[in-house]
């Protein structure tokens, strides 16, 4: 008899994770809408495609930067032991999330996608809310040192927001 209900688990934790909805989920869903909204015939936009490969990237090479600086594990369920504000973070305090983003909108913009820029919209929200979220936890674990660190660097795009 199979187990049914620990492999529903198992595919219901694997659906949390928001790097497995962004880089594998999301994209299949938007092809597929795409095919079914235009009637199979996919629109391909070739300067959105860079996009692609950059938003995963940048967020798989911030991961693992900011893991081997910080210690810590991916996301905030296993903190980093230190702020990490060199490389990249020196620029920006949330680049792999920017690279979800990034990815999400070359998603838009390569299948030209009215689905995936409601999907981008709904995104910018929801990574804003879990980065002011982020924030508090690490204010309270690092005090004065991370409010130095924001005041230095920007949350979301440098020498702007």
């Amino acid at each position: 008899m199979s187990d049914a209900p620990g492999k529903n688990r198992s595919l219901l934790r694997w659906l949390k994770s928001t790097s497995n909805r962004t880089f594998i989920v999301y994209p299949v869903i938007v092809i597929l809408l795409e095919i079914l909204i235009r009637r199979g015939d996919l629109v391909i936009v070739v300067w959105g495609l860079p996009l692609l490969p950059w938003g995963y990237l940048q967020f798989r090479w911030c991961g693992k930067y900011r893991t081997r600086i910080g210690g810590g594990g991916p996301g905030l369920d296993n903190p980093p032991e230190r702020i990490v504000d060199t490389g990249i973070y020196a620029y920006t305090r949330n680049p792999m999330y920017l690279g979800h983003l990034v990815f999400i909108t070359g998603l838009a913009v390569t299948f030209c996608s009215v689905p995936a820029m409601f999907l981008l919209a709904y995104h910018i929200v929801w990574f804003h809310r879990r980065v002011l979220k982020d924030e508090d936890h690490l204010k309270a674990a690092f005090g004065q040192d991370y409010i130095g660190y924001m005041t230095r660097v920007k949350r979301w795009i440098p020498g702007l927001i």
